[in-house]
């Protein structure tokens, strides 16, 4: 008799930043005094006007009923004039599939694109999630490592490289998880012409869209290549902008036919999200900008006050973050000797350690397919962000 476990599931990797927030929680629960560098979300919470939105929603009958599988008409509507307003990207209603959260946006996109055999181009370092789904569709994964000296961005040389006759998407995030890194505006133009030259789909992930700080700016790619529009996925949600990651709205941007496919695929697997949250999505986007002014600037604060702290740790090297919420600084330096007596040969060895003996907890750099480097979320209050990187600085001194 085989494993009790399908081989399709039991070959996805947990996902290591949930690992990590777990793990970080349970000693905070047993009365330990973590610090969570690990978590991808906002530490603040949702705004009010959103939350007052969803009360009345749960007080409406209508809401308690089923809606149409692909997100209520009005959400859809409300995304298509967000979507101009904050992109320039002109797209209707029927464009639009409304998700459980981002991840059900890009575990839809690639169901609905990919085909056994089909290579899929994956900039590295990269978040944990993308490569599951791909691989969950018979898709084979193509990394494309990057590192400081390209700013941790990817070069058309390297994707032409890398292309073959089985290259069927590439998949491109600006801001990034994990690094922080931001596209300018001319990499995103002949990354995208570079795809429409080879017929090549793109999956774009824009939901950081709004973090970006200095002189780094957001593009949509299909804003800067309009032909690129008909073999692209825009993938975004209300999690990161709003501070409403529990929440679970995302959604799936693309031309008709793919759009259509997908919400016949989540017809059968969820039906509609949550109607309650489908209504603060709503009242998230037609909300206006104020409180995402507010949260970039407290984000921009403290990950100027990161960035500083790390890069004054001798042995830690760490690129200024230009987009999202996350430093990404490499540990290599520190690896080649140990550390308070132990011998530490990889950043998960290392993120262990701080988390035992200094009670932090950092994503090792190994969930993003980048080993000697960890990832740091600055989406947490400034005392406990000096006093995490502190008890880091004080135990790689010992």
């Amino acid at each position: 008799m085989g494993s009790r476990v399908s081989d399709r599931i039991a070959a996805i990797a947990p996902s290591a930043t949930l690992a990590v927030d777990a793990k970080a929680k349970a000693l905070k629960a047993a009365g330990e005094p973590v610090i969570g560098f690990g978590a991808g979300e906002p530490d603040f919470p949702t705004p009010d006007h959103i939350v007052e939105a969803a009360v009345a929603a749960c007080r409406d009958p209508k809401n308690h009923r089923y809606t149409p599988a692909g997100g209520l008409p009005e959400l859809k509507e409300a995304i298509a004039t967000k979507t101009a307003r904050d992109s320039g990207y002109a797209i209707e209603p029927a464009q639009v599939l409304v998700t459980n959260g981002g991840k059900h946006a890009v575990a839809n996109a690639f169901a609905t694109l990919i085909d056994p055999g089909d290579e899929v181009l994956l900039p590295a370092p990269y978040w944990t999630t993308y490569p599951e789904p791909i691989r969950r569709a018979g898709g084979v994964v193509v990394e494309l490592p990057t590192d400081e000296g390209t700013g941790f961005r990817v070069t058309v040389e390297q994707l032409e490289a890398a292309r073959t006759p089985k290259t069927k998407a590439l998949v491109f995030v600006s801001p990034s998880n994990p690094t922080g890194a931001v596209y300018p505006r001319d990499a995103i133009e002949e990354i995208g012409r570079w795809a429409v030259e080879h017929g090549i789909w793109v999956i774009t992930d824009e939901i950081y869209e709004h973090l970006t700080y200095g002189d780094a700016e957001h593009h949509s790619m299909p804003v800067l290549v309009p032909e690129l529009a008909e073999t692209c996925l825009v993938l975004n949600g209300v999690a990161k902008t709003y501070a409403m990651t529990g929440w679970r709205v995302g959604w799936m941007i693309g031309p008709t036919d793919i759009v259509k496919a997908a919400t016949n695929l989540q017809s059968h697997e969820t039906s509609n999200v949550a109607n309650v949250s489908q209504r603060a999505a709503i009242a998230a986007l037609e909300g206006g900008l104020d409180d995402v002014a507010r949260f970039r600037e407290s984000f921009d604060r403290r990950r100027m006050s990161m960035y500083r702290a790390l890069g004054a740790i001798p042995g830690v090297t760490v690129l200024e973050p230009e987009g999202a919420f996350y430093a990404f600084p490499s540990f290599k330096a520190i690896l080649q000797r140990p550390v308070k007596g132990h011998e530490v040969r990889t950043t998960l060895e290392l993120a262990d350690l701080i988390l035992e003996e200094a009670k932090v907890a950092i994503v090792p750099g190994e969930a993003f397919s980048a080993p000697g480097y960890a990832r740091l979320s600055f989406a947490l209050g400034d005392d406990d962000l000096g006093e995490g990187i502190q008890r880091i600085a004080d135990l790689l001194a010992e």
